[in-house]
């Protein structure tokens, strides 16, 4: 008896698996949100004052940098690629921003912002070249880029520290101040989220990174730009990592040679766990953002329930080796669904 003459029919097993896996890939912001939740509520159990309204912009101020770092390596993530630079090109901006307030107290707050992301272009262009022109590993380009850099800032920046008396008041407040009780600096990082967030949803050049991810072969056959696309990548990703350095100088009023230092890991964690396939091809900002927000939370955590905060980096290792397990799961669910659908989808 088959489906047209009225019988039941039952889904295969790998097409159920296919449908399990996307369901779960399409609520894992949902449950992301929910973890952090949890966390901030147990944490709050043991501790009532961490519910408090300052410890929240405590949070929200803490994340705020990772959260930007997070939309760039994102962009560049999804292209298959990786960029382990965006922590040295932090800490590069935020002492020459640093550097030009010193010499030029007066430099209004707009042109230090852009003197930054400037900085920041510059590195990822750099890095975007040698990877697509060169053809060599995104990996090996930024982590020689991550030395080279921090060298260079070590160098320059020697025995070197920026006080908080060389930074103009204007500017620092965007490091303190808030909006209803919401940082500012949170606000910023939150619109450029969005703004990348809609960008790569809507535009056919976001889409065409998420092509380049899936396949980078088969892109290049249907006419995009690859190289073209995966420098513009790492651009971005250098440009948000130099407003990244200026945002940093804001926050902290003060910058030394170390600035931003081992950033670069803490990113690619918050990237991964927020849903954003370290194969490249799927994920979103907001997913990273959501990421980026859950280490603060738990990192915030340790310190209120009096747990050593070197057990930060070890949560962060373990949640980063899960969430590769479960999108490499997903990933090979998906493939047997797809081959199975050579085979009978519905039996008797």
């Amino acid at each position: 008896m088959n489906a047209a003459a009225g019988a039941p029919v039952r889904i295969a097993p790998a097409v159920r698996s296919h449908r399990l896996a996307e369901t779960l890939a399409r609520f894992r912001g949902l449950a992301i949100a929910a973890v952090i939740l949890i966390v901030f509520g147990a944490t709050s159990i043991k501790n009532p004052s961490f519910a408090h309204s300052t410890s929240i912009q405590e949070i929200l101020t803490g994340a705020a940098l990772f959260i930007l770092l997070a939309v760039g390596e994102t962009v560049v993530i999804v292209t298959r690629n990786v960029d382990l630079s965006v922590g040295s090109t932090l800490g590069l901006s935020a002492f020459e921003v640093g550097q030009l307030y010193t010499h030029h107290p007066h430099t209004s707050v707009a042109v230090a912002l852009l003197v930054g992301i400037a900085i920041g272009a510059a590195c990822g262009a750099v890095i975007g070249l040698i990877t697509t022109v060169a053809r060599v590993p995104s990996l090996v380009v930024t982590l020689a880029a991550l030395y080279i850099i921090r060298g260079y800032v070590n160098v320059i920046g020697s025995g070197i520290q920026i006080e908080p008396s060389s930074v103009p008041t204007s500017f620092q407040s965007i490091g303190y101040s808030s909006i209803l009780g919401v940082p500012w600096l949170f606000v910023i990082v939150i619109a450029v989220a969005l703004v990348a967030a809609y960008g790569m949803r809507t535009f056919r050049a976001g889409r065409e990174l998420y092509a380049i991810g899936s396949n980078p072969e088969a892109a290049a056959l249907a006419g995009i730009p690859v190289a073209r696309r995966v420098f513009g990548a790492f651009v971005i990703s250098g440009a948000l990592a130099g407003l990244g350095g200026a945002l940093f100088l804001a926050e902290y009023a003060t910058v030394d040679a170390t600035g931003g230092s081992g950033y670069e890991l803490l990113v690619v964690a918050a990237v991964v766990v927020g849903g954003v396939a370290i194969f490249g091809g799927s994920g979103n900002v907001i997913g990273a953002a959501l990421g980026a927000i859950l280490l603060q939370v738990i990192n915030q955590s340790l310190v209120a329930v009096r747990v050593s905060p070197f057990w930060d980096s070890a949560i962060a290792g373990a949640l980063l080796l899960a969430a590769i397990a479960f999108d490499r799961l997903l990933s090979t669910r998906a493939t047997r669904a797809m081959r199975a659908k050579g085979g009978a989808t519905y039996v008797e």
